[in-house]
């Protein structure tokens, strides 16, 4: 049985290219096709993807926010990311969110089924200059994001404390304290506060 792929690309004539190489291959099928986050996720259980190539600027849901939300739903799902600029934060951020590696746009016919080949054969597909972007990553502190105000509020949830508390605490309405958290998820692209505590106790933003 064929492996099912989706793409999730804005751009039409790299959409379609994508889909053609895929689909003259003898171990995968194209199930699906989407130039937004948003549709492709109502469709995801019709398509039952076993990898998602994914663009990392999409307009509206961006890809790394996608990636988190594929991955919630289909934790065994492999997604790739799709790009041409090699930027060492988004790098680092998808990583985060779950994306299992990368394939530049302009890459040849061959390099891309390889590296298809190579994510479902558990490796982690990436350019040499990703990857050592990636290992920077990892072995210097990331600047942070977020705001001071940001920082206690995330502190304060990584102590247990309740929405109130916080405010309480910080002398600002829970409303405040819900904007807060509505702003720290937007800026390190996570959607639970388990995730956000993660990356921001890993980059020791909040020790």
């Amino acid at each position: 049985m064929k492996k099912r792929i989706i793409i999730i690309e804005d751009n039409d004539k790299i959409r379609e290219g994508f889909v053609a190489v895929i689909n003259s291959t003898a171990a995968y099928e194209v199930s699906g096709q989407y130039s937004t986050c948003e549709y492709a996720l109502k469709r995801l259980n019709i398509d039952v993807p076993d990898l998602v190539l994914m663009d990392i600027d999409l307009p509206g849901m961006n890809g790394i926010e996608g990636t988190i939300q594929i991955k919630k739903y289909y934790p065994a799902c492999i997604v790739l990311i799709i790009t041409v600029l090699e930027d060492s934060d988004k790098v680092f951020r998808s990583l985060c969110a779950g994306a299992g590696g990368y394939i530049v746009k302009n890459s040849d016919i061959d390099s891309i089924v390889r590296n298809i080949d190579e994510a479902f054969s558990g490796g982690a597909p990436m350019s040499l200059n990703i990857a050592k972007m990636v290992v920077q990553s990892f072995n210097r502190p990331q600047d942070s994001p977020l705001s001071e105000r940001e920082k206690d509020v995330l502190r304060g949830i990584a102590e247990g404390k309740s929405y109130s508390k916080i405010a309480l605490d910080l002398f600002i309405s829970k409303e405040t304290v819900r904007s807060h958290i509505k702003h720290i998820y937007q800026k390190l692209a996570v959607n639970s506060k388990a995730e956000a505590l993660k990356i921001a106790g890993s980059n020791k933003w909040i020790s």
